[in-house]
């Protein structure tokens, strides 16, 4: 799975942003079509990030365009002049089972036509409403370009009708229902913005809630709150010290010829052994080992 630990929103009808998006250290950026941008603005900043995805070099950062709704009229220009110029994700806001099927199907045409790899294009969709949370799972079966999902929070509770708070409570549910849905489907699981960019000790309060109930990366509106995030995605030094100590008496035990094995006095299984494992090929990848 690839590293999502942070996907920074930037608003695709700013030339600047656009300019400086890769360097700003996030694992991903969504460049969007949608929310930041007016509806007077939506056929220039189409453009825009074109443009930019076409000239600026992002190498070593995924891009992912947030498009408008398909049930907009500026959807269907976001995919035939996005498409072509191949983004590593379409990002799809409130996204169905349907919906995500057609737009599937209009990237393997353009995929076809433009001589791209089949599937190249990948989709995050964005569960945002009560029937998203619900249907969570159906909805990434339904298209295997399928490669993360991203909660959204602010809308999911408009569509609620509740308050949206800094503690979270009133989306427990819905981040324990999408990442478990996406770790049954293989697939990242990004928390949803933390909205207040001058608050780095509730970003980091929060974060910690989402990795623990099992998001694998968290969306960010602003660069400032990157470096937080991605301190609490990495693995401690004393989790990484523990890891190593587990494999290592693991070789151990099979030299020995050991089924089974202890350490510190504690029987240690397979879920042990698999997230021992875990850390450490994370930390690795971190630079941290």
């Amino acid at each position: 799975m690839k590293l999502r630990r942070t996907m920074l929103f930037m608003p695709g009808n700013n030339p600047g942003m656009l300019q400086d998006a890769a360097i700003l250290g996030s694992d991903s950026i969504i460049l969007d079509l949608e929310d930041a941008v007016s509806l007077t603005e939506k056929d220039s900043a189409r453009i825009l990030v074109r443009e930019a995805i076409k000239n600026v070099d992002y190498s070593g950062v995924e891009v992912v365009v947030r498009i408008n709704p398909l049930t907009t009229e500026f959807s269907s220009e976001d995919i035939e002049v996005i498409g072509r110029v191949k983004p590593d994700a379409l990002m799809v806001p409130k996204a169905t089972e349907d919906e995500l099927i057609e737009i599937s199907s209009r990237l393997e045409k353009i995929e076809k036509e433009e001589g791209f790899g089949d599937k190249s294009i990948k989709l995050i969709p964005i569960v945002e409403s009560a029937y998203g949370v619900e249907n969570v799972y159906s909805i990434i079966k339904s298209s295997d370009r399928i490669v993360a999902v991203l909660l959204g929070g602010e809308d999911l509770t408009s569509d609620m009708g509740i308050k949206r708070t800094k503690e979270g409570s009133e989306i427990f549910y819905a981040r324990n229902r999408v990442a478990v849905a996406c770790k049954a489907m293989r697939v990242g699981a990004i928390d949803t913005p933390f909205t207040d960019t001058n608050d780095f000790e509730g970003l980091e309060k929060d974060t910690l809630l989402a990795k623990s109930l099992g998001m694998t990366g968290k969306a960010s509106i602003n660069p400032r709150q990157i470096d937080t995030i991605h301190q609490v995605y990495a693995p401690t030094k004393a989790e990484i010290i523990h890891a190593q100590r587990v494999l290592d008496a693991m070789e151990e035990a099979e030299r020995e010829g050991k089924g089974v094995f202890s350490l510190d006095g504690k029987m240690v299984d397979a879920p042990v052994i698999n997230r021992a494992k875990t850390t450490v090929e994370l930390s690795k990848k971190l630079g941290l080992i």
